[in-house]
């Protein structure tokens, strides 16, 4: 591989001869034209271009695989939940005689919504390592004090705190694992998605085996038995039991795999020297060539997406934030992608924080009055939404499809199910 270290005038002849010699070809640097940096940052562009090719050139390895079952973690926890509080809100609400009833699935999505954003931007500022060790451990502390909660509001301010670190992690998974690998395995991140329909499954499983043994009956029906702590721990076990599982996934993050800052947050704080370093320590260590050097990272030139005078500061926000929008074809595609999530996280709730009453109601219709069949049927319901994102997986890697119609396929027949 012939070093790009030349002797060039200007940053002009620089992009001209970095295009002419590392371009992609161009059926994909068309596709990929709405996410080019070469314009807006060219120096970063060309370090970006170095080590996607190191990565490709590394490949898929055992450090990968840990990877994405780690990652996996993550989205398991994230739908765990999200289910959690659609499964216990009703015999908290026996228990605790709540006035607004519906306050769990607020608390849960608002701790949701400022996870998201806290752990989203604050990655980009204190790195994907931290976020990524911190932020499950959060969800798991805070998952077995709700369990623990005296009454409703406590229990709301728990699960909210317990949905921050959740939801934090999510998008931080994301971003490790497309962060760390080979481009032809990209449609693994859909595989990802898999492990959402695992954390469902577990929390229906584990419902299952303690909701209708220790749950209390509606105290406002016949024979009007008072609910208590002492008749309905079936919900506070579940929370035990969650987060005890999802303590244990946060030390397996720090035990199984001593995470490494990936090489594009290292890109972006100028840290070119760790950004060879680590991968030179992952291709020794499974015996994979690496010809990246720190003088081709250096050849590229100095990176322009400055900082703010402070890292921790609304400055350095607005900095992130304002990447997302340089140009017309980026803050659309932005905009699109927000909007989609937005859809998502609407319909999402009205499925999967309802079901344990649509269950029950319908199972009444057709005579089927047990809470034991209601979990039954609730854990494999969620148990088929670990198998749809393997399929959208090889759908989206197939050429005749992609992406985006992979996307709509799923769009059309989740519409049309539902509607059923």
């Amino acid at each position: 591989m012939e070093s790009p270290q030349m002797a060039y005038n200007n940053d002009e002849e620089r992009n001209a001869g970095f295009k002419s010699k590392y371009s992609a070809p161009e059926s994909i640097d068309q596709g990929q034209e709405i996410l080019a940096i070469l314009d807006l940052d060219p120096a970063l562009s060309r370090k970006m271009h170095l080590v996607n090719n190191t990565l490709d050139e590394i490949g898929w390895t055992p450090y990968h695989w840990k990877l994405f079952f780690l990652n996996g973690f993550g989205y398991a926890v994230d739908a765990l939940q999200l289910s959690l509080q659609g499964i216990i809100a009703t015999q908290a609400v026996y228990e605790f005689q709540p006035s607004y009833q519906k306050g769990l699935t607020i608390a849960v999505y608002m701790g949701m919504l400022v996870g998201a954003l806290f752990w989203g931007f604050g990655a980009d500022i204190i790195g994907r390592k931290i976020a990524f060790n911190v932020s499950l451990f959060i969800c798991a502390v805070f998952t077995i004090v709700a369990g623990a909660a005296p009454n409703w509001v406590s229990l709301g301010f728990f699960i909210a705190l317990a949905a921050f670190g959740a939801g934090g992690n999510l998008v931080v998974d994301t971003t490790v694992f497309l962060e760390y690998i080979p481009s032809n395995k990209q449609w693994l991140v859909i595989w990802l998605a898999a492990w959402w329909g695992v954390g469902c499954t577990t929390a229906g499983l584990v419902a299952w085996g303690f909701m209708p043994n220790y749950s209390c009956s509606d105290p406002t029906a016949a024979p009007f038995t008072p609910c208590t702590k002492a008749n309905n721990s079936g919900w506070r076990y579940l929370m035990y039991t969650m987060g005890a599982m999802i303590f244990a996934m946060s030390v397996a993050r720090l035990t199984i795999i001593r995470l490494k800052e990936t090489p594009k947050f290292l890109l972006g704080q100028g840290e070119d020297a760790k950004v060879v370093e680590n991968f030179q320590g992952l291709a020794s260590k499974y015996d994979r060539p690496c010809s990246l050097t720190v003088e081709q990272l250096e050849a590229c030139g100095t990176i322009s997406s400055a900082h703010s005078e402070s890292r921790f500061s609304v400055g350095e926000f607005w900095i992130h934030l304002r990447s997302l929008f340089m140009t017309k074809e980026l803050a659309f595609t932005t905009l699109l992608i927000w909007l989609s999530w937005s859809m998502i996280g609407l319909a999402y709730p009205l499925f999967n924080v309802f079901l344990p009453s649509y269950l029950a109601s319908r199972g009444i219709q057709f005579g089927v009055t047990s809470t034991y069949e209601t979990w039954r049927n609730y854990a494999l319901v969620q148990v088929c939404g670990i198998f749809g994102p393997m399929l959208g997986g090889h759908m989206a890697n197939w050429q005749r499809l992609g992406r985006r119609y992979t996307m709509v396929i799923g769009a059309v027949i989740t519409s049309e199910y539902s509607i059923i």
